[in-house]
């Protein structure tokens, strides 16, 4: 597998401030050919396009995750749009709702996320959607909001079965990360079936949820080649054809400047 994309991870956070050129390399030789870098609230979308600019492999996305919804600046939204107007920036997000930790209240998660579709749809491009434990009201706003313009992806996804076909009905992509290898996570290797394979995307959502061999420790984007060999596995597929049918979705959703600048 020599052409792997780490569709979501956070490489602007803390956590790689004093290795990320040997993290960027460990992924290179792991086959990983480009990272997406979702920004999770205003600074961390200005330092995501900043990553892209500065290393070809890596594309931005641009977006204020559900847990900093209480915490906007007054001029949040125009700041986001200039970002999500570089050419290296591909994708609104991540944004959505997160009714387990509930860190901001639902009344502004859910208004912020409104103002992120309504962003991904004036710049044409797709949307992350963070969705824990609100999967009925973000299937809500969604159909409300009339999504997708341009698509969009249902990250690291933790929902169940009739969840996943309701997003997949509205056109959605639907992306598992380091969970997928847990010996309990059962219903998302089951999952996989259900997910038509031009839909599917793999992510590490790095630092965080690392794969079983690293459980614990710190993610990167090269354990990525982890999910995709688990993945191959629970769908009896070639890896390598895996790869491939994923690297084809990518650039179908996000645009092949993914990969191009690589």
């Amino acid at each position: 597998m020599n052409s792997l994309l780490d569709t979501h991870a956070h490489l602007d956070f803390p956590q790689f401030k004093n290795d990320l050129d040997q993290v960027l390399e460990r992924a290179r030789q792991a086959g990983v050919a480009a990272i997406l870098n979702a920004g999770t609230d205003e600074q961390s979308s200005v330092r995501a396009v900043e990553l892209s600019k500065k290393y070809p492999q890596i594309g931005a996305s641009v977006g204020i995750h559900p847990h900093g919804a209480a915490r906007v600046s007054a001029g949040w939204l125009k700041k986001l749009e200039g970002l999500a107007a570089e050419e290296t920036a591909l994708a609104v997000g991540e944004t959505g709702l997160d009714f387990y930790r509930n860190l901001s209240p639902r009344e502004e998660q859910e208004t912020l996320f409104r103002e992120h579709i309504r962003l991904a749809c004036r710049v044409a491009k797709p949307v992350i959607i963070h969705s824990r434990e609100a999967h009925p009201e973000t299937l809500q706003i969604v159909r409300e909001e009339q999504l997708p313009c341009r698509g969009g992806v249902m990250h690291c996804f933790s929902g169940h079965r009739s969840q996943a076909e309701a997003f997949l009905d509205l056109g959605f992509y639907i992306s598992l990360a380091g969970p997928l290898t847990y010996p309990r996570s059962h219903a998302l290797r089951d999952l996989l079936n259900y997910i038509p394979p031009e839909r599917l995307l793999l992510e590490t959502d790095a630092p965080y949820l690392a794969p079983q061999a690293y459980r614990g420790k710190r993610n990167e984007p090269a354990y990525v080649k982890l999910i995709y060999e688990r993945a191959a596995l629970a769908l009896n597929r070639d890896p390598a054809r895996l790869a491939e049918q994923i690297y084809v979705n990518a650039i179908r959703l996000f645009s092949d400047l993914l990969v191009d600048r690589a």
